[in-house]
């Protein structure tokens, strides 16, 4: 398994060489493990640059098993993206330890992580501290509905360049641009284009992304990874993935 570091200096890399990483999250409550291998290697296979993987909810007790058995059969990172502290698996190579500064919820500001930091130094595995965002997408995600908080308005661009600015001052590693599963519209561009230009920490940007054009125009405006989930899920056809790998990677 990969520390932390390497995987972050890893990640970092990959921007540097191709201009910004592609992410598929994988949601265990989705599929079984035999699927989420599956999905996991086509992804691999057809550019992806790491596989996240977390949900709003565990309905399922598979978590575990999903991290280690993507693990097995990948050689990419795997990255927790955690809904809750009970998505923690040592069997991955990294967890996003986030923040979610956007909201004024205690419990997603301090509580969780307080209970989760003791969980991911058992397990071994290092975190990648990240200032979550959540912007208004249009919908109410399940994200947003678990998490007690107000989204950042879409129409409020210097909002979101001082949330992430008190992120990066902080010390966070990352900023994570969200608009949640499924979200009727994705992070306005305007948004990411503020946030680059204000902070100097990479940008993570993902929800409601649904075409590879969408995904490019993230990173034209500054976006440093893109993540999809809800649409991979519907169609993982490796010509698909391919296609929003390729666009997302814009210096080859």
């Amino acid at each position: 398994m990969l520390p932390t570091v390497k995987v972050f200096d890893q990640l970092l890399a990959i921007k540097k060489k191709k201009g910004a990483g592609y992410f598929v999250l994988i949601d265990p409550d989705k599929q079984d493990v035999n699927r989420a291998i599956e999905l996991a290697e086509t992804c691999e296979a057809a550019g992806a640059d790491a596989l996240l993987v977390g949900g709003s909810l565990l309905l399922a007790n598979v978590f575990d098993d999903t991290v280690k058995a993507i693990k097995e059969h990948c050689s990419i990172p795997v990255i927790i993206f955690p809904g809750s502290t009970k998505q923690i698996s040592r069997h991955a190579d990294a967890i996003l330890f986030l923040t979610l500064i956007s909201g004024r919820n205690p419990e997603s500001l301090i509580g969780s992580q307080v209970i989760a930091a003791p969980i991911i130094k058992s397990t071994k595995i290092d975190p990648i501290s990240t200032g979550y965002m959540f912007i208004d997408s249009g919908t109410v995600t399940s994200a947003l509905f678990m998490s007690d908080t107000r989204p950042i308005p879409r129409e409020k661009p210097d909002i979101a360049a001082a949330h992430a600015l008190a992120a990066q001052y902080m010390g966070m590693r990352c900023v994570y641009l969200e608009a949640g599963s499924g979200a009727r519209h994705s992070v306005p561009n305007k948004v990411v284009a503020a946030v680059a230009k204000y902070i100097s920490i990479p940008i993570i940007c993902g929800g409601g992304i649904r075409t590879p054009d969408e995904a490019r125009e993230k990173v034209l405006a500054g976006a440093s990874f893109v993540v999809t989930g809800t649409i991979i899920e519907k169609d993982s056809n490796p010509a698909l993935i391919k296609a929003f790998a390729d666009a997302v990677h814009v210096n080859e």
